[in-house]
């Protein structure tokens, strides 16, 4: 399995806390150009890979190792956007909320 498909599980395996989202969050990963999509908007949220034209409430952008430490719960999503590591395009709002249920675990 390979890091991109790591970082996929990982937050498959977050799956019943993102579900309280609500919205469509893409992660754009800096280093390897790929990108994630969490579709949050039905009871079951959709998480899988997706493509820089996938439309989405917030976008969010950093790098693969960022995102499995965001998961892992090792970076806090406010630290990481106030040190430039994560960048917000699109509602802060639903980021915040995103960061929020990322810290509840």
């Amino acid at each position: 399995m390979n890091a991109f498909e790591e970082l996929i599980n990982a937050m498959q395996a977050k799956a019943s806390s993102l579900g309280q989202l609500g919205y469509r969050v893409r992660f754009d990963l800096t280093d390897t150009g790929r990108s994630i999509l969490v579709d949050a908007t039905s009871s079951e949220p959709a998480i899988g890979p997706a493509d820089a034209e996938t439309e989405a409430a917030t976008i969010l952008r950093l790098s693969s190792a960022d995102l499995a430490r965001l998961i892992a719960g090792k970076l806090s999503p406010m630290l990481a956007f106030s040190t430039g590591k994560l960048r917000v395009e699109g509602s802060k709002g639903v980021a915040l909320k995103l960061a929020s249920l990322l810290d509840e675990d």
